[in-house]
């Protein structure tokens, strides 16, 4: 198997996922693969406030049952602070991760450009994102940052962690808002468990 240790290097479905242990902003220690046999869905958001990361995450929230009962834990990476993550961590049910100096997103190649909001798709989510925060039907605080931690430009990624280690699927987001759905995320990691029951 391919391993995804090189800085900037693309990881692909079937590389080996090298072992991370981080710290989330709740304090509570993350490891990667999980000890306990979940798979992990690893998700690459953009920063806190983010109106089109918060309308996804609210997908989420409401299907994190679904999510649980499939066997995969959530991980969310920000670009963003400790202090930042903070006003959101007690509304989400899932570690978040602090990486202000992107240095998980380079080690897993994970971009940032302005086409990250060159999509009207991505556009329509800001509108929505911020639409929902400014009726007080979100996590977010009515408004995000001005000038973000690690910038606006964003893009997102998904990495589905096997117990075992290795990468069941990845996806790079070619804009703010392409991103796996939940039926996405619970159809990638069907095959794999169909398989691991055959052994």
């Amino acid at each position: 198997m391919h391993a995804t240790a090189d800085a900037g290097e693309k990881a692909r479905m079937g590389d080996a996922f090298p072992r991370l242990e981080r710290t989330a902003s709740s304090g509570q220690l993350v490891t990667i693969p999980d000890s306990a046999g979940d798979f992990v869905h690893l998700q690459f958001r953009r920063f806190a406030g983010c109106p089109i990361c918060n309308l996804h995450l609210r997908s989420v929230v409401r299907r994190y049952g679904e999510i649980r009962a499939a066997g995969i834990r959530e991980v969310v990476v920000f670009h963003s602070t400790v202090a930042e993550l903070a006003k959101y961590e007690n509304e989400l049910p899932f570690p978040l991760i602090a990486d202000p100096e992107r240095q998980l997103y380079q080690r897993f190649g994970v971009e940032h450009g302005s086409v990250s909001l060159l999509s009207v798709r991505a556009l329509r989510a800001a509108v929505a994102g911020q639409s929902a925060a400014l009726a007080g039907r979100s996590t977010m605080r009515a408004r995000g940052p001005i000038k973000p931690t690690g910038g606006a430009f964003g893009l997102p990624a998904d990495f589905l962690i096997a117990p075992d280690g290795r990468l069941a699927a990845v996806k790079y987001g070619k804009n703010a808002y392409d991103q796996w759905t939940v039926d996405e995320l619970l159809e990638h990691a069907q095959p794999v468990r169909r398989e691991a029951r055959l052994w």
